[in-house]
């Protein structure tokens, strides 16, 4: 099998990582070799995040260099755009529509970039929209919009096999198991 690669996008607090913890523990449980690794910026403080994760049969580095991933998963639309050279000719998008405003954007210095989504739809053919901040405001939290995200991409990818339930439940505190767990259904469900 060939290594797949996987780029996680989006801004500090948004659960990139957790979402990349999750994934990773999932293809193990799979079988996979994997490779993971995190660059934070300015997390803390809204910044850019950004995850990358290599699975196969085995990987020697996590690292995904231009026209290397074969997904990227953006948890804001404007990281999607941002990150695009890194997927491959024939690569496939899963973002979720959220915009967050950046700090020039909130001092009135910037506008938020318009038509993101038919832009990124032209560029690339193999685009999935996911509504997962809606659907974790819905479930009563957008925090678990990455766990949204995560059920869609299974889905995507054809990863069912893996124990996301059990996963899920030994991955977030105790008291956010169920909504977590519903979040990943609804995803799932997209």
């Amino acid at each position: 099998m060939a290594t797949t690669g996987i780029l996680l996008c989006g801004v500090g607090g948004q659960g990139t990582v957790t979402f990349s913890n999750i994934l990773t523990k999932g293809l193990m449980d799979l079988g996979y070799d994997v490779k993971m690794s995190e660059i934070h910026g300015m997390a803390q403080r809204g910044g850019a995040v950004t995850t990358q994760v290599r699975y196969g049969e085995k990987v020697y580095s996590p690292s995904l260099g231009f026209g290397q991933a074969d997904i990227i998963i953006s948890f804001e639309k404007c990281e999607a755009i941002r990150n695009i050279a890194y997927l491959r000719e024939g690569g496939i998008v899963i973002t979720d529509t959220c915009e967050l405003n950046g700090l020039p954007i909130l001092q009135g210095a910037a506008e938020y970039p318009h038509g993101i989504l038919d832009e990124l739809e032209k560029t690339v053919p193999n685009v999935m929209v996911v509504e997962a901040n809606k659907v974790a405001a819905e479930l009563g939290n957008v925090v678990v919009a990455n766990i949204v995200l995560l059920g869609a991409m299974v889905k995507a990818m054809h990863l069912e096999a893996a124990d996301w339930m059990g996963i899920i439940e030994s991955s977030v505190p105790p008291k956010t198991i169920d909504l977590n767990k519903a979040a990943f259904n609804a995803g799932y469900a997209m």
